[in-house]
């Protein structure tokens, strides 16, 4: 049944090269098209927001939070629906459903004019409701399930290959991500905010949906392909084990001190760049610097990341992980002591540009890779997802933080000294990150 699925419209397995290169494609395209739910997709409109609907930068952070904690509690539940219905199916409802939200979020104010008759509930108060639910969708559907899935996806089609097309599949998405905010300000510029949300939407949720239901697939077996199409019989090199002996359920994954080693820094990493990003003016400006020269710091980190992302995706093939992750926290405490810094050492542009650029390098080496060779491919959905229902948690904590920091010592200081804390205790706690099948 699952097989007679996978062979429409057209069968992969016959055709004349390996499917799993257009499943890397396809998978690509999916997490740029999950922009509009990212952070730096979303603080593109914040000003914006500020300016039309009357709320505060606190009560905007306060409603982002709430939007993206609701979104992390429910991709656990989703990760298991994914592992059940496959990559198509979820794709398809998470790209439809992202852009029905972002319609949503372009008529906020005129569903509190609507309301305007319930005098239990004030305009302020209705407007920062409409937000958090519009920031829970676009968060869900876009950070979380549109990019859970897509990953996955790529993840099952390459066994001993799979460090390469994390490789590729990062490089893209990083520079995607990293021009995303330019050119969506050109976008507002010429439509507004409103229209360019709903050019996104028809982008996300129609063109974006019939493109997933003719060309993802979810397992290769089941379209009678193999992972990595065919491949020498010999190795040149060694390689880990790319797949455990056996797959682990959730539980069993939860009480290794790999899966939490791996989430906990994948989260602080999340909290601190998310908070970075939101507020990024803010930060340079209250460290005396310019907003040019804060906004100019991503397309330098990106360069960076995407050389680390190449370098550690083809190392990944071939080195135990948690040197990975190792290095990986060595630049989250180059960017946070940077943060601390930043205005008073003319050095800290560069520490926090150069960390930044190591966190996001190797994030889509960590999250990619790691779930799969240490865990298994059965349960996947439920593992990576609940993992990453930690980062989003970690995503949603950081723009109210930082605010929070803002508000009560005038600089951010304080928010990246406990940064820098938790960035030394994980980085101690990485040494312990193997492998469970190998221990």
């Amino acid at each position: 049944m699952m097989k007679r699925k996978c062979n429409k419209p057209f069968s992969p397995s016959r055709l004349p090269f390996f499917y799993g290169w257009v499943i890397l494609v396809a998978g690509t395209i999916g997490i740029l098209m999950s922009i509009p739910g990212q952070t730096m997709g979303v603080s593109v409109f914040t000003d914006k927001l500020i300016d039309d609907l009357g709320i505060t930068r606190n009560n905007l952070s306060l409603a982002y939070l709430f939007g993206t904690l609701g979104s992390g509690l429910m991709i656990t539940r989703a990760g298991k629906l994914y592992d059940r219905h496959g990559a198509r199916v979820m794709a398809f409802i998470s790209g439809v459903m992202l852009g029905t939200m972002l319609v949503f979020l372009t008529r906020v104010d005129r569903l509190v004019e609507a309301l305007q008759n319930w005098k239990w509930l004030s305009p302020s108060l209705a407007t920062f409701i409409f937000l958090a639910i519009g920031f829970w969708g676009i968060r869900f559907f876009g950070q979380g399930l549109l990019t859970m899935v897509s990953r996955n996806m790529v993840m099952k089609w390459f066994n001993k290959r799979r460090g390469l097309a994390n490789a590729v599949l990062g490089i893209f998405t990083a520079l995607g991500f990293s021009v995303a905010p330019k050119v969506l300000s050109q976008i507002i510029e010429r439509l507004e905010w409103r229209g360019a949300w709903v050019l996104l939407a028809i982008l996300v949720g129609t063109i974006f949906a019939v493109f997933v239901l003719l060309i993802y697939r979810d397992n290769p077996e089941d379209c009678g392909c193999q992972a990595d199409g065919k491949m020498p019989s010999k190795e040149k090199r060694k390689r880990p084990p790319s797949l455990p002996d056996r797959d682990f359920s959730l539980l069993e994954a939860r009480k290794t001190i790999a899966f939490w080693a791996f989430t906990l820094a994948l989260s602080l990493s999340a909290l601190y760049v998310s908070g970075l990003t939101f507020h990024i003016v803010s930060v340079f400006e209250t460290a005396g610097l310019t907003k040019a020269k804060g906004i100019g710091i991503f397309i330098p980190t990106s360069i960076i990341a995407v050389v680390i992302q190449f370098v550690c995706s083809y190392a990944s093939d071939y080195i135990k992980l948690k040197y990975l992750l190792i290095f990986f926290m060595v630049g989250m405490l180059c960017t946070t002591f940077g943060l601390t810094i930043l205005g008073d050492h003319p050095m800290a542009y560069g520490v926090i540009m150069s960390g930044n650029g190591i966190i996001w390098g190797l994030w889509t080496v960590l999250i990619g890779v790691t779930w799969p060779r240490f865990y298994g491919l059965k349960n996947l959905g439920a593992i990576s997802g609940y993992s990453l229902s930690w980062t989003v948690i970690g995503s949603a904590l950081g723009p109210y933080l930082f605010s929070l920091s803002g508000d009560l010592t005038g600089s951010y200081d304080l928010v990246g000294w406990v940064c820098v804390g938790l960035s030394f205790l994980l980085l101690l706690l990485s040494f312990k990150a193997d492998n469970p099948n190998e221990i």
